[in-house]
């Protein structure tokens, strides 16, 4: 269990009740810690987490490294601000155990700092915009940071692929192009590994703008590596091949 932290006490010490209160407790829990001012690490240690520290900024040095420090051989990611059900870890495992060739699963989130029902369409648009807009970019599943699981295995054969000095790039969708191009697996969107989320984007006008702009440079990058075109056709040739 990967939790990436920069000065969020608050939502972390909500995220971890939450996870102690799982049906099927999470092996261990590794907060990274990406420079905090506050008491996040302290918290964290108070709770039974490892602390493992990244001073490179951002959450995709953060993340890789929390996956790098990940003991067990199925690494769950979430974020401080999400709020998973009691049920969350013991459902991704159970879909690990019962698929071998399951290699990353994702599921969508419900915005619950939000008014019920603009939740409910927020989350809905989020969601979707995001599953099948990150999708056609990538020819694949796209993972979201907020709510995902990977083997270690999978993690392993990409780690060095991975883009960990640039913050200024959507760490989840990166590793959703990244273990595409190296077909460790199948990677799933499944709607019943569901969690909630802090709203944050729709907080103010320049957060959308700025991660707009980060998406746009992640596509940047992997696009440079291989273009839409070339992935869809790389992906109609191996399930042709499957056959």
């Amino acid at each position: 269990m990967v939790i990436p932290v920069l000065d969020d006490a608050a939502h972390l010490s909500v995220c971890l009740a939450y996870l102690a209160r799982q049906t099927r407790t999470p092996d261990e829990v590794v907060v990274v810690d990406n420079g905090s001012t506050d008491d996040s690490a302290a918290l964290a240690r108070r709770a039974g987490a490892r602390v493992v520290p990244e001073p490179t900024r951002g959450i995709p040095a953060a993340a890789a490294t929390g996956y790098d420090a990940a003991r067990g051989e199925l690494i769950l990611r979430c974020d401080a601000d999400t709020r998973p059900p009691v049920d969350w870890v013991a459902h991704a495992a159970a879909r690990f155990e019962a698929e071998p060739d399951l290699a990353a699963l994702t599921g969508p989130g419900t915005f619950y700092d939000q008014p019920p029902a603009l939740a409910r369409l927020r989350s809905r648009a989020y969601s979707d915009a995001y599953r099948f807009g990150a999708g056609a970019a990538l020819a694949g599943t796209a993972l979201w940071g907020s709510n995902l699981a990977v083997r270690a295995q999978a993690w392993r054969r990409v780690r060095a692929d991975v883009c960990r000095d640039r913050a200024d790039i959507h760490d989840d969708l990166d590793l959703s192009f990244r273990l595409a191009l190296a077909d460790v697996g199948r990677v799933a969107h499944d709607p019943a590994l569901h969690v909630g989320a802090a709203g944050r984007i729709f907080t103010s006008l320049p957060h959308r703008v700025r991660q707009l702009r980060m998406a746009a440079a992640t596509l940047r990058l992997n696009w440079a590596v291989l273009s839409p075109g070339q992935r869809w056709v790389r992906r109609a040739a191996r399930r042709a091949g499957r056959r």
